[in-house]
């Protein structure tokens, strides 16, 4: 095909030329079925190209042809030293540039006022106007666009039931079915404008000439069906009349008046371009037809300039509105940035659709339009993907009743992680977006890199690891759940308490595990040789074992720890000096929490023992002391008969054996002790402990059993002959407000009450045996009270 090309631009170029020429002049005659075919193009080529002297000619050609027409597409013009171009400054490129705008400028502006004169000339002294034809193509549309728009309004009515109807169910109903219906009410409008446009082309070929129709009348039903299928989109966008079909989510303010500004400007260009202009072109003349067809885009691009400006406000503000409510959100903050200068990019676009279709409409018309066209189906699109997914953001999940009984933390897995996952498939929504409106462009050439062998090998280990990341995830989902189903008490079996604990470690284990694995798969399948990884791994794994002796300890000593199930979550032991409930155990340390609230991590390198309070049962050790004088055979039927009290009370059902006595334990210094045992839940030996000690002093108390306690004996000295000297206590006297103060006390008296406020004063907890002292202790405590402070007392 190059060879092609190149001999019909040879022969196109060379024609026209007289002098040399290597081709013979056509004859007078010669019609295009007579002109020279691509093969014989091909061989003359060949022939040229064998032969020196004709191939001199024909670059000599060539070069003539390109300094007469500028640079050729495929590269400059060859060039000599006499022809080289000026190398030109800066501000000769900027003056330039100037230049051709204005040149463009005033060109438009010429164009703008040419094409009016012609159509206002067309009726004043211009070209004779077919008068028959406009008056022929008015009664040739008259009955065809009756019927038409007759029949489409009647089933517009016929519709807006079956619209009200869909809108009521709407109300209310889930994301999915209002997008069903939305669908469902765009599909029947279509419908509609399918059998009008079918009636109006049944009376087109019955009611005039029958089986024929005229060219006009299908130029208006095309135009039709074309504006009115655009409409639909809008209706289905938009939706003025239905708010509850709108997908657009705006109020019907704002719904109403973007849809009556977009279906106007629709049928404005539509129907002028589709319908008026080929008349004109068939009743006046084709420049009058082109005038209009300019005039009538001038118009429009007027309309929607003045559309633009007047939204500019109320859009900058929707559009920061999200970013207000998200202000993390990616795709709200580019909406914010573009808020400010929206209105001059669409300003720019429509001005540049104008021009690009005065100038080239043949060439970068259908190209601006088929880019314009993709660009916005991928922009609703994605944003009608997006917006289902901020619908499924904001909603979260909901799981049936069932499964969260039996599952309670698979809800909220599910809300903390599919949202973030939803996120980013948001974000490649709007790459993707970006992406097809490049594409669309030509800006840049996405499909043929992903068809390349570099851009295919890249997205599919893109792809590979994205699906590597959300098994990963979807196995430690799956995992977890099962983990909490055995854990969960509401369904299947208890779990005990070393299940408790051996699940919970392998849950850590496993998640660490998995962890490791996907991030070394992910990595294996971006392209990163791992190899080197898990050789520094195990490199760096050895210099950990000789650097952190004390952590390969704790984490030997808690698996042995765990292997012989020596605690579990809940117990209630004794490690490293500690005691307390295990709150959380890993594999290399412990967590308890004493009786004062305190939580200490323990690690396993300093448990040497664990002395646990919680396997299979328990003994409360009661040692009641009684006094020597008591009968011991007694005592005993006193602790059986409390036992026998604890049994029968709540406490009961905790108590697993009878009471185990023991008999005398030990023979104290004021108690004789007698032991008895009661054997218990794990863990239950501290409340029915408790409660059978307030058991036993209310029937030892009742029996009149005494419990010694601590007594002290104040000794005074003694005389020859056995008996106690008084203890003499003086005082200064004095007086206390003119009133002189009781006198002090003398003689034995003074000793038997001075005795007990002795004692009280050394703050023990013991009382005095001194002979009267209970008698005279509120006495003493009145002397007390009405001595001066700093009194003394005197001992003789």
């Amino acid at each position: 095909m190059a060879l092609f090309r190149l001999a019909l631009v040879w022969l196109l170029l060379a024609l026209p030329v007289q002098a040399q020429s290597l081709f013979p002049a056509a004859p007078e005659n010669a019609t295009p079925e007579t002109a020279v075919s691509e093969q014989d193009a091909a061989a003359t080529l060949v022939d040229i190209l064998r032969d020196d002297a004709a191939r001199e000619t024909l670059i000599r050609q060539l070069e003539a042809a390109a300094a007469a027409n500028g640079t050729p597409e495929n590269g400059p013009a060859a060039t000599t030293p006499e022809t080289e171009p000026e190398q030109m400054s800066l501000a000769r490129q900027l003056a330039e540039y100037t230049r051709d705008i204005a040149e463009g400028t005033t060109a438009f502006g010429a164009e703008v006022i040419a094409s009016t004169s012609e159509v206002l000339g067309a009726f004043t002294d211009g070209p004779a106007v077919n008068w028959s034809e406009i008056y022929n193509s008015f009664l040739s549309l008259a009955l065809v666009g009756a019927v038409t728009i007759t029949l489409f309004w009647v089933l517009r009515a016929m519709g807006s039931r079956l619209f009200l109807r869909m809108g009521q169910r709407a109300l209310g109903a889930g994301w999915m079915t209002r997008l069903a219906l939305i669908a469902g009410s765009s599909l029947i409008d279509a419908l509609i404008i399918l059998l009008a446009w079918q009636g109006g082309y049944a009376s087109a070929l019955l009611l005039g000439e029958v089986g024929s129709m005229d060219f006009r009348q299908s130029l208006f039903l095309n135009a039709f069906l074309l504006i009115e299928m655009g409409k639909v989109l809008l209706r289905g966008v938009l939706s003025p009349r239905f708010p509850a079909l709108r997908f657009a989510p705006m109020s019907d303010e704002t719904a109403s008046y973007w849809y009556f500004w977009s279906s106007r400007l629709i049928s404005l260009l539509g129907y002028g371009l589709l319908l008026v202009v080929p008349i004109v072109n068939a009743a006046v003349s084709f420049a009058v037809g082109h005038s209009l067809a300019v005039l009538i885009a001038l118009l429009s691009l007027l309309i929607a300039v003045l559309i633009v400006l007047q939204n500019h406000a109320p859009v900058a503000r929707a559009l920061r509105e999200r970013h207000g409510r998200m202000p993390d959100d990616i795709i709200g903050k580019a909406e914010a940035a573009v808020a400010g200068f929206w209105h001059w990019l669409a300003i720019a676009y429509l001005v540049a659709l104008f021009v690009i279709w005065t100038a080239r409409p043949a060439e970068a018309l259908p190209f601006m339009l088929k880019a314009t066209l993709n660009s916005v189906i991928a922009v609703v699109v994605g944003i009608a993907v997006m917006a289902l997914i901020s619908r499924a953001i904001t909603g979260g999940m909901r799981l049936p009743e069932d499964v969260r009984r039996k599952l309670p933390l698979l809800e909220y897995r599910l809300n903390a992680f599919v949202p973030t996952i939803l996120k980013v498939a948001r974000v490649l929504v709007a790459l993707a977006v970006l992406l097809a409106i490049a594409q669309a462009w030509q800006v840049m050439d996405f499909l043929g890199w992903v068809a390349s062998e570099f851009g295919r090998n890249l997205l599919g280990r893109l792809v590979s690891a994205a699906l590597v990341m959300l098994i990963a995830m979807a196995i430690w989902l799956a995992v977890s759940s099962f983990i909490e189903y055995r854990l969960n008490p509401v369904v299947g079996t208890i779990p005990t308490a070393r299940e408790r604990t051996l699940l919970a470690l392998f849950r850590n284990a496993f998640t660490i595990a998995l962890i490791i694995i996907a991030a070394m798969l992910t990595l294996s399948e971006i392209g990163v040789n791992i190899a080197p990884l898990l050789a520094g791994a195990g490199v760096l794994g050895l210099a950990i074992g000789f650097g952190a002796q004390k952590l390969v300890q704790d984490i030997i000593t808690g698996a042995f720890i765990q292997f012989e199930n020596a605690m579990n979550e809940g117990d209630v032991v004794t490690a490293g000096g500690i005691t307390g409930v295990v709150e959380k155990l890993t594999i290399r340390s412990v967590g308890l929490r004493d009786v004062s609230g305190t939580y200490h991590l323990i690690p396993f390198s300093s448990v040497d023992m664990v002395s646990n309070f919680m396997k299979g049962f328990a003994f409360h050790v009661a040692e009641v002391g009684v006094a020597y004088r008591e009968n011991v055979s007694e005592v005993k039927v006193h602790m059986q008969k409390a036992f026998d009290i604890l049994q029968a009370g709540d406490l009961g059902a905790e108590i697993l054996e009878p009471l185990d006595i023991q008999g005398v334990s030990a023979l104290g210094d004021s108690a004789v002790v007698v032991r008895g045992r009661i054997k218990t839940k794990p863990g239950m030996q501290w409340a029915v402990g408790r409660a059978y000690n307030e058991i036993i002093k209310e029937v030892l108390d009742e029996a009149g059993v005494e419990i010694p306690f601590p007594h002290m004996t104040l000794y005074m000295g003694q005389n020859k002959d056995g008996s106690a000297p008084p203890l003499n206590l003086r005082r200064e006297p004095r007086t206390i407000g003119g009133t002189p103060a009781a006198p002090a006390l003398e003689g034995p008296q003074q000793m038997s009450e001075a005795a007990p406020e002795t004692a009280r004063e050394t703050g023990s907890p013991a009382t005095a045996t001194t002979p009267g002292a209970e008698g005279a202790g509120d006495r003493a405590a009145e002397i007390e009270r009405a001595m001066p402070s700093g009194g003394e007392v005197d001992e003789d």
